[in-house]
């Protein structure tokens, strides 16, 4: 949204709108400069790096393509044994929650952090964090208050870099206290901006008159000759665009609850691309070169920016610190998996429709593979990961097999904090290449985990082999670990409602 409807401003006069809105720029998210690798060219260089000669190529999602992706269950577990998140890497097994927080623990995060995902490097520099912009407005019946934010990051090691983080709070204004927030990944803009009122628009009108006037006299007639026309006007009032299942926007829902949220841009941090990777925070602590195979990915670059936009949210007297929670879909989904995982601060997370990479089994055979994070979306991943498609490698070759952790490993990390894996059906567009039931499998082996440390995990009968997913619609949400499938498409928007009552029972939180 916007406070000027441009369509009636003359051209000219945008040029002069642009010039007096440019002190706002610097608020708006900064997608990092393409560095000096294209995304094949940096492919290569770790390719180079790791003796890999060939990737095998990821299945296509075409089904009428000779290499489409495999949808048939039968042929879905090739690998059927998942790592045991309860099983030491000696062998031992975890019995106790000291055991977990102590050995075990580490040992998941480790393998994460050296063969999937990258290591976040000890010297990342520091997030100087300002408030830009403080507006008042509406969202639905519910005054809030938005905040929009930006954390600097220090690029005096290498100056070439700028990382200007991107966020935009929003508050219930009414709240009687500190409100828990929900950190969503997507992009950052004020959601409905306040505009002047009538008597302030007249002004407004009165003096872009004055001032085009002033500039070319022979438009005194034209305003003469349309007295009630105005140049600037208020924008009309818009119904809200409703969510799929016909409920209300996600934020409205949100802040009608007595939540906040928080838009949080990860563009602003790392861009979405290979070639990026020589710039935004991974290419500013890398000081422009090539990423190393241990060195940190996008997933893992945009978790932490979200854990810098947290440090934020923990100094501000007006937020709920201890329960803040973060949220995604589809890539995003699987950056909030991962966000989650690692930073033990965040209390709550919805994981949207994430696929391989986030809450579905690297293992299985169904939909998106292992080679297609490997192939088009290496830079998601630890510069490691991309061995586990390569077919011809000085190391011979690897497969999904060899990877000495898995998705329920990556859920039972959130444990025992509030964990909702959420779906859509194939039908309206939560596609079958995302594989549902394989994140339905690594939910439930995860929660044996959540049990030791003292939550309740998914209730249902079996084990991941065993269990049966239950239809759609139907609610999982008796525990800190939650799963539902929606009867929508690639969203979370109609489990949202579910989401909220789901976290409130478990905080303590009335709406």
């Amino acid at each position: 949204m916007t406070n000027i409807k441009y369509s009636s401003v003359p051209l000219f006069l945008l040029v002069a709108i642009c010039a007096i809105s440019s002190s706002f720029a610097i608020a708006q998210s900064q997608a990092p400069q393409p560095g000096p690798y294209t995304s094949e060219q940096d492919q290569q260089n770790m390719m180079g790096q790791l003796g890999i000669k060939a990737l095998r190529p990821g299945p296509s999602g075409d089904e009428k393509a000779p290499n489409h992706a495999n949808y048939d269950e039968s042929k879905a577990n090739p690998y059927p044994n998942l790592p045991d998140p309860l099983t030491m890497n000696d062998g031992q097994k975890v019995t106790t929650s000291a055991m977990w927080w102590d050995k075990r623990r580490p040992e998941i995060v480790e393998m994460f952090s050296k063969y999937v995902y990258g290591r976040v490097p000890s010297n990342v520099p520091k997030v100087k964090w300002t408030v830009n912009t403080v507006d008042h407005e509406m969202l639905g019946f519910t005054p809030v208050i938005a905040k929009d934010i930006e954390g600097v990051v220090d690029n005096s090691s290498y100056p070439t870099i700028d990382v200007h983080i991107h966020m935009m709070l929003v508050l219930p204004a009414r709240a009687k206290g500190p409100a828990p927030v929900l950190m969503m990944f997507g992009r950052a803009a004020f959601p409905n901006p306040n505009e002047p009122s009538a008597g302030d628009l007249d002004k407004v009108n009165k003096a872009w008159q004055s001032l085009l006037i002033q500039q070319d006299p022979s438009l005194k007639q034209v305003f003469e000759q349309h007295p009630a026309w105005q140049l600037v006007k208020a924008t009309p009032f818009q119904f809200p665009q409703l969510n799929e299942d016909g409920g209300l926007p996600n934020t409205w829902q949100l802040v009608a609850a007595g939540w906040g949220f928080v838009l949080f841009d990860p563009a602003s941090v790392q861009a979405d691309d290979g070639g990026g990777l020589t710039r935004g925070i991974i290419g500013l602590v890398n000081k422009g070169q090539p990423r190393k195979p241990e060195d940190w990915g996008a997933l893992r670059a945009w978790a932490w920016g979200a854990g810098r936009g947290l440090d934020y949210l923990g100094i501000d007297p007006a937020v709920d610190a201890k329960h803040v929670g973060i949220e995604g879909v589809s890539r995003y989904g699987k950056a909030a998996l991962v966000t989650m995982a690692f930073d033990q601060r965040f209390a709550i997370v919805l994981v949207g429709s994430s696929g391989k990479g986030g809450a579905t089994l690297l293992r299985r055979n169904f939909g998106e593979a292992v080679e297609s994070l490997t192939g088009g979306e290496y830079y998601w991943m630890a510069g490691n990961f991309m061995k586990y498609g390569a077919s011809e490698a000085s190391f011979g070759s690897m497969t999904p097999a060899d990877i000495p952790v898995d998705s329920n490993e990556l859920i039972a990390l959130c444990a025992p904090r509030l964990t909702f894996i959420s779906y859509g059906i194939p039908a309206k567009g939560d596609a079958n290449w995302l594989d549902h039931k394989g994140s339905f499998m690594a939910a439930v082996d995860a929660s044996r985990v959540f049990v030791l440390l003292g939550a309740q995990g998914l209730a249902v009968e079996g084990d991941y082999h065993t269990a049966q997913m239950p239809p759609v619609n139907t609610d999982l949400l008796d525990g800190q670990l939650a799963w539902r499938q929606h009867d929508g498409g690639h969203t979370d928007a109609p489990n949202m409602k579910y989401f909220i009552e789901w976290a409130d029972k478990f905080i303590g939180h009335t709406p």
